[in-house]
């Protein structure tokens, strides 16, 4: 089965970097769009998440309201809280690019420095091809 979504949306607050136990990053952040049709706008939220270099990378190049564009696959978080079942549908991001006009990727860093629209190759961080060998097909 095919489990890949793109959406090009904005950033409702700045992306959360934190590290795992172990030590891995992982980034967490949400992004908004809108559909139109005649009057009717319906705005939509997605979580998303976004491992290791990717999740630098979002962290480092994208603040609030900032467009971005993100692909990846869905998948559904469950947890129990207070005896009650929870769950979330969430994007795991594979990939985040930059979108919209320069001026509005243009962004200051934590650290107050400015970034630009581009990264460098080495900056880009892409998840390991998987191995085909272990493939049950």
């Amino acid at each position: 089965m095919i489990n890949q979504t793109i959406i090009q949306g904005r950033l409702c607050a700045d992306p959360e970097l934190r590290k795992t136990s172990s030590g891995v990053s992982v980034c967490s952040f949400r992004i908004a769009w809108s559909e139109k049709y005649k009057e009717n706008e319906t705005k939509l939220f997605l979580t998303c998440v976004a491992w290791r270099g990717t999740g630098e990378f979002v962290n480092k190049y994208f603040r609030k309201g900032q467009e971005i564009i993100v692909r990846g696959k869905l998948s559904t978080r469950e947890w129990e809280d207070d005896g009650n079942k929870r769950s979330t549908i969430e994007l795991t991001v594979e990939e985040a690019s930059f979108c919209g006009s320069k001026a509005s990727s243009n962004a200051s860093a934590p650290d107050g420095s400015s970034n630009s629209a581009t990264a460098t190759e080495a900056e880009i961080h892409d998840l390991p091809d998987d191995d085909d060998d272990n493939l049950p097909f």
